[in-house]
């Protein structure tokens, strides 16, 4: 058998070994930090904080962790443990010396999060606004756009009847114990053996053993609910604090499987909605309904969010067309010349109807209309990108606030994303010009 020759690096894959690590070396945030314009994203922040008192976190700190974390998908604690041994994302934050400890509480986002609220567009803003200047993103992309709706699932597991009864017990007896209510009896080990044996007869499909078990969490739920109420009557403190968690034990305790109408699917999270999407692999999603919008041409840099919102108590997708598109049309300062749907959009309210085209539409598409209502399912592979690269598949956020904070910073992660992957293709063109006229000269100086 013939021995392979050894192999040996030729200059090429040196070179391109040599332009990777330097590449790689994340050369492209410190570029990204010197477009961002801090200054200005303070003075919009200024108005919500007070000049009096304890002097407060410095605002380039803490948007510059919230946009590191969605721009790599971390986790509040990911970002804040990465940020002690990473300098780039130190020097990204406004840090003029490497540190070797964390200088502030990881809570601090959550309070910055919820102080923001709707100042949070100022962020996407400020990414289009840095594409724009970068050259990933030209004035023309932001007039012909794809609009199209998503479901943004919430950190809870499948609701099912037994575990919503479960969840309700426990959380009622935890409140008891931390409020100093001594309940007759907490029912913790009947609701646990019940909500286990419900699953498995459901399982082997034996339903009326199944109905029992039900039967004995709600049953036993009653109970405690009737029992706080006698052991709190009178007390107006203890009153207000068991409002809520009693007004939601008493709907999971009521509600039925096929009922009309509002339901509640978490214990915890009150907010979250049944939404179907009429997808086969996931007939209904819990969560939020999120409208996302993006250029319908390729931009130099790719395709940029230009617009994301939560839309809280499931709306029809065409009565959100005409808010969304005037909201767009706000963010980016530029007038929307036609917008592309998809049919869940039909019967919509927009305010130049014969600008907005729907998918499978004939009337009126012709030419570039109908390359461009091609086009249109290109706004999906965006939406799996959100959703697997940022945090839109989950949502860890407490609230309403919480799902509105998450959809926006998502897409201002993906425009980020968009802008560090065209710098670093600037950059390696740059580096490959420059290695190769370094290369070029000796020849040069041979040849004469």
């Amino acid at each position: 058998m013939r021995p392979k020759k050894p192999q040996t690096t030729g200059e090429g894959d040196l070179f391109r070994a040599q332009l990777d690590h330097i590449v790689n070396m994340r050369h492209e945030l410190v570029q990204l930090a010197s477009k961002i314009d801090w200054d200005w994203i303070d003075d919009e922040i200024a108005p919500l904080y007070s000049d009096k008192g304890r002097p407060g976190i410095e605002t380039r700190f803490v948007i510059g962790l919230l946009l590191l974390k969605h721009i790599y998908g971390l986790s509040d604690e990911g970002v804040c443990e990465r940020w002690v041994y990473d300098p780039y994302f130190q020097h990204f934050t406004g840090e003029m010396f490497f540190q070797h400890a964390f200088p502030h509480e990881r809570s601090d986002l959550s309070h910055w999060r919820k102080r923001l609220g709707d100042k949070l567009e100022l962020l996407l803003a400020e990414s289009l606004r840095v594409a724009h200047e970068a050259g990933a993103l030209r004035s023309q992309d932001l007039k012909r756009v794809t609009v199209d709706t998503t479901v943004q699932p919430k950190a809870i597991t499948f609701p099912t009847d037994a575990k919503l009864l479960h969840a309700a017990i426990k959380g009622l007896n935890r409140l008891a114990r931390k409020h100093g209510v001594k309940l007759r009896q907490s029912y913790l080990r009947i609701a646990k053996t019940a909500s286990m044996m419900a699953g498995r007869y459901a399982h082997a499909k034996q339903f009326k053993r199944h109905q029992r078990q039900l039967r004995i969490l709600r049953s036993r739920l009653g109970r405690i609910i009737r029992d706080i109420r006698r052991k709190i009557e009178g007390q107006a403190v203890l009153e207000k604090a068991f409002a809520l968690p009693l007004s939601r034990a008493s709907q999971i305790r009521s509600q039925q499987q096929r009922q009309r109408g509002w339901k509640l699917y978490s214990f915890h999270a009150p907010e979250v909605e049944c939404i179907g999407k009429g997808k086969a692999a996931a007939p209904y999603e819990f969560g939020v309904k999120a409208s996302i919008v993006t250029n319908n041409r390729r931009a130099p840099g790719g395709l940029f969010v230009l617009h994301a919102r939560a839309l809280p108590d499931n709306p029809y997708d065409g009565h959100t067309l005409r808010d969304v598109i005037e909201r767009t049309e706000t963010l980016t300062g530029c007038a929307i010349e036609r917008a592309y749907v998809d049919k869940g959009y039909r019967g919509h309210d927009a305010q130049n109807p014969r600008r907005v085209f729907i998918s499978g539409q004939k009337r009126g598409v012709f030419g570039i209309i109908k390359r461009e209502l091609r086009r249109r399912s290109a706004i999906e592979p965006i939406i799996g990108h959100l959703k697997t690269d940022g945090h839109l598949g989950r949502c860890y956020l407490k609230g309403r606030a919480g799902d509105a904070a998450n959809v926006i910073l998502s897409a201002v992660g993906h425009n980020f994303r968009r802008i560090l992957a065209w710098l670093r293709d600037f950059c390696r063109l740059i580096l490959t010009a420059l290695i190769a006229a370094i290369c070029l000269q000796p020849a040069l100086e041979s040849a004469f």
